[in-house]
């Protein structure tokens, strides 16, 4: 059995992809999110960094639609992303990781402005408040994800964090 609680959390984490507001998610909620990482960085949308992460977002997005949504209208309500997420995801929230893991590894290859393979705290933190968390948060989330203390986000820590992030284990 699911709990409300439960419900209530992964609910709210709706709001994060619903990039414009309009109570759904669709394929310009992920478009947008890529074109306004691209300007926060500074890349051309037709660069390599730029491709990578539009195609990031596509697979993410067909990830996500392949989860939840429900009816086939090509948009997930709040309705179908609780169901997907706490019917589909809830047990196995490694498979999140895998639908996310394209855009992931392109907005963190766009953050690592030295190619060292990890953006650094700080410029992780520009990607969460650019993705739609306040300021302060994105701040603290982003010095959560350097597990090792060494001032830089790797793959290897941000993208199980991200999976646990929106799978929400009870």
């Amino acid at each position: 059995m699911v709990s409300s609680e439960y419900e209530r959390r992964i609910a709210a984490r709706f709001a994060t992809f619903d990039q414009d507001g309009n109570g759904f998610i669709d394929r310009e909620d992920f478009s947008s999110a890529a074109k306004a990482l691209l300007a926060e960085f500074g890349v051309a949308a037709r660069s390599d960094k730029g491709q990578a992460l539009y195609g990031g977002a596509e697979a993410f997005w067909q990830g996500m639609a392949g989860i939840a949504d429900r009816d086939g209208d090509q948009r997930i309500n709040r309705e179908e992303f609780v169901n997907g997420a706490v019917k589909r995801l809830r047990d196995n929230p490694e498979r999140f990781a895998e639908i996310a893991r394209p855009f992931l590894h392109a907005a963190l290859d766009l953050a690592d402005t030295d190619g060292d393979g990890a953006a650094t705290v700080e410029d992780t933190a520009r990607v969460l408040r650019i993705l739609g968390a306040d300021e302060d948060i994105a701040k603290a989330a982003a010095a959560a994800l350097d597990t090792d203390g060494d001032g830089k986000v790797g793959e290897a820590e941000i993208v199980p964090a991200f999976a646990r992030y929106f799978t929400v284990p009870e």
